[in-house]
């Protein structure tokens, strides 16, 4: 899904949304904002396998799409911590279902004879 579906008024709202988290990362970035402000730093530790680079990326796509917020503090050296607007506050609620549905399915899936 190009990021140019994010802004398209002529989409389903569901499409909409997936638009702003879609790819590997923000769901895992959404989530772990969820508890508290976070440098990048921080965030790049808690979420293994994610660079820097693609860290950088996808911050700037969050804030960009108003989901997060970006404080930069200008004590040396330059501090920069992340954290949920009220608007990603709004998505990550409204995601809870769906994250209940994806760990009920993952339960199913262990039990199912076919997944040992």
């Amino acid at each position: 899904m190009t990021r140019s579906r994010a802004q398209d008024l002529n989409v389903c709202g569901v499409t909409a949304a997936i638009a702003v988290i879609d790819g590997k990362w923000k769901t895992a970035l959404l989530w772990r904002l969820e508890s508290g402000p976070y440098r990048p730093g921080e965030l790049r530790r808690q979420v293994p396998g994610l660079s820097e680079k693609v860290l950088t990326q996808a911050l700037r796509e969050m804030e960009a799409d108003g989901l997060v917020h970006r404080e930069v503090h200008e004590a040396l050296p330059l501090k920069t911590v992340y954290s949920l607007t009220e608007f990603g506050r709004d998505l990550a609620e409204a995601l809870a279902p769906l994250s209940d549905w994806g760990h009920r399915r993952l339960a199913k899936l262990a039990a199912s004879p076919s997944a040992s």
